[in-house]
This record gives C-alpha cells, structure tokens and sequence, in this order.
C-alpha cells in the first residue's frame, strides 16, 4: 500500500461497487428465453429480423452498406414487402421471400406493413374463418397492405378489396406475429 492511501481506497471502492451490482443483479428479473435471444438492430434498437417494404418504384441492394459497393439486385416494385436481417449506420440488410437482397439505404424504406400473396389463388374472407364468404381472390404475387393479425389470419387490402386471409398464405408477417 502506498502512503497517500490510494490503493486501500480503491479496493474498498471496488469492493463496494461489486456488492451493489450483486444486489441489483438479484432484485432485477431475470430476462426470459425470448427476450434474451430476440435480437435488436445496432442502429435503431428494433427487433431483427422485421418485415418493412419498398418505398420506391425502383431500389438498389448493394453488395455492402456504402454507396461505393457494388448493385447486387434491384427491386422494381414499389410496396414490395422486404425483410430486414441486419443493420450498419444508415443501411439495412434486406431480403425478399427469395433471399433475394443486399444492403440498402433506409431512405428506400417504408415502416408500411406489406405482404406478398403465396398461393396461386387466395380466398379473402369477410371473417377469419374458413366457413365465411368469399369477398375476393387474389393472385399469387399479389401485393397487399397488411392490417390486423390473430394466430392464423391477418386483415389484407388491395385494389379496393378487404377481408381475412390464412397467415400462412403470406410472406411478409412472421408466423407467431400478433397485430392490433
């Protein structure tokens, strides 16, 4: 020990603060398995993987997460659903239900909830139930805008057309997802 005493002081110091942090650590919950292993985007701390769409008429995906990266792939279909998969600064990592993608700039994205129609062709209910009435068919490939989802169905609009559709039917919501 030094004479000015410094070194008795910081362990004690030390010493303290490890009692404090053992105290804190016991009084807070202990995080469950799913929020333990849910993942969160550096630079906006949002859930990762997410779904978002496109913007814009057209976007470039880029081999990396600067303008100076080559143009991998361009999406050429405005509101096309897109999942987010990583984040760096101003860029997003995206793919589509190909794993089609790359890095894009976040100004091409939108927080607008999209879906993609996987079947060939879709019943729209009226309710979210299989004994419903049909109030339209979409395509495969179709774009919609997505709205409420419970366990098994999700509330879908496009071209001027609404109703309930199989969540499974869809690519652009997560199986497990529940919307308001």
């Amino acid at each position: 020990m030094r004479q000015d005493g410094r070194t008795a002081v910081t362990f004690r110091f030390s010493w303290h603060l490890a009692v404090v942090a053992l105290l804190l650590a016991l009084a807070l919950p202990a995080p469950t398995r799913a929020q333990a292993a849910e993942k969160r985007g550096q630079a906006t701390n949002l859930p990762l993987p997410r779904y978002v769409s496109l913007k814009v008429a057209e976007g470039n995906a880029r081999r990396g997460p600067t303008l100076s990266h080559r143009i991998d792939w361009v999406f050429k279909r405005r509101d096309m659903p897109l999942q987010i998969t990583a984040e760096h600064g101003h860029w997003r990592r995206v793919q589509d239900r190909d794993g089609a993608g790359g890095w894009m700039h976040y100004a091409l994205l939108s927080g607008t909830r999209t879906v993609l129609v996987e079947q060939e062709t879709l019943q729209i209910r009226s309710q979210p139930d299989e004994s419903s009435s049909v109030v339209a068919v979409f395509e495969q490939s179709v774009i919609a805008r997505l709205g409420e989802c419970n366990p098994g169905w999700c509330r879908i609009s496009s071209g001027g057309y609404r109703g309930w559709a199989p969540k499974k039917a869809l690519w652009g919501v997560a199986p497990d997802e529940l919307r308001d």
